[in-house]
């Protein structure tokens, strides 16, 4: 039995004495505590947020929330430079932090569809500090029996944290496995690995940052006039094809570095050389405008990637800034 899903069974049996329910829910008149010093080896908790890949913001029983940081498991950047050593094989290239940084939004998604909205366990080890670096909660979450942490690991999604933990020697044969069978961020451990291009003559910028194809992203306005809070429209990127022939962009997304998303409608084309905006408020779309629909501002002043992928998931265009 792998030492994780041994961990997991001791965290159950003990729920008994820390006030949790065998299905993981708080018993009833226990509340969710908002300090350290409160807080028992395991809560039940709602997950509200997923930050990225290994971190999550959690909301306890009595309403308090916190940010938690998975223990021992470390994913892809999205918002900002990986660096490629801390990834064994994976080249320090442009093309080996583009190949990162498309894995770490994969965890993203990955972690968003499996958490968001879910109630969880929550728990902590014993071996291990209570808090990081930046004040953030150091746990293990578990969903259906299963250490989430330990997941990440096996889909390739992480790598191991070099730090101390009871679970440290499971995490990493984990690891080893997936490295072995070139799973999920593993692909990226080769030398020529594979960029995020929808196009055969796509290529990436020294930075890693710039996904280039026949569809282009030639502006993007973050910092509307005035208050961007009441001035959506002004906030827009625009995108260009300088490819032959016409586009389709049916499904396809634009996302940010968070991962809110926009669906070009069905039937939306751009032909050689023609341009389109996508405005961030609402409006009525037209043959060179769409209109997100957003009550808030999507594009950060202070930087932000804008993604394009096709419906099939690969990536077509990427800008930093």
């Amino acid at each position: 039995m792998d030492r994780a899903v041994v961990a997991l069974v001791v965290l159950v049996a003990a729920s008994g004495c820390l006030g949790v329910s065998p299905d993981g829910s708080n018993a009833p008149g226990t509340p969710a505590p908002p300090a350290d010093a409160d807080l028992a080896n395991s809560y039940a908790v709602t997950v509200t947020a997923v930050v990225d890949g290994d971190t999550v913001t959690v909301r306890y029983r009595n309403g308090t929330q916190d940010t938690v940081r998975l223990l021992g498991v470390d994913t892809p950047e999205t918002g900002g430079e990986n660096d490629a050593a801390e990834f064994e094989g994976v080249p320090e290239t442009a093309a080996g932090r583009a190949c990162l940084a498309e894995a770490g939004h994969d965890a993203t998604r990955a972690m968003t569809q499996r958490l968001l909205g879910e109630t969880i366990t929550l728990g902590v080890d014993a071996e291990s500090d209570r808090r990081g670096y930046y004040g953030r909660l150091l746990g293990y979450l578990y969903q259906d029996g299963e250490n989430v942490n330990y997941w990440l690991l096996t889909e390739g999604h992480a790598r191991v944290y070099d730090s101390q933990f009871t679970e440290r020697e499971a995490f990493d044969a984990a690891e080893q496995r997936a490295r072995a069978d070139g799973t999920g961020l593993w692909t990226c451990a080769t030398e020529d690995p594979p960029t995020a291009t929808g196009t055969g003559d796509g290529t990436v910028a020294a930075d890693g940052g710039t996904v280039t194809g026949a569809l282009a992203i030639t502006e993007i306005h973050a910092d509307a006039a005035g208050d961007d809070r009441e001035n959506l429209n002004d906030e827009y990127v625009r995108f260009e094809n300088r490819g032959e022939t016409a586009l389709d962009l049916s499904g396809w997304t634009v996302a940010d570095a968070a991962d809110h998303r926009f669906r070009f409608p069905d039937g939306t084309t751009l032909d050689p050389g023609a341009r389109l905006t996508l405005r961030t408020g609402s409006g009525t779309d037209s043959a060179t405008t769409l209109y997100w629909g957003q009550g808030s501002p999507v594009w950060n002043n202070g930087g932000d990637t804008v993604t394009v992928r096709a419906a099939n998931e690969t990536v077509m265009a990427r800008q930093a800034y």
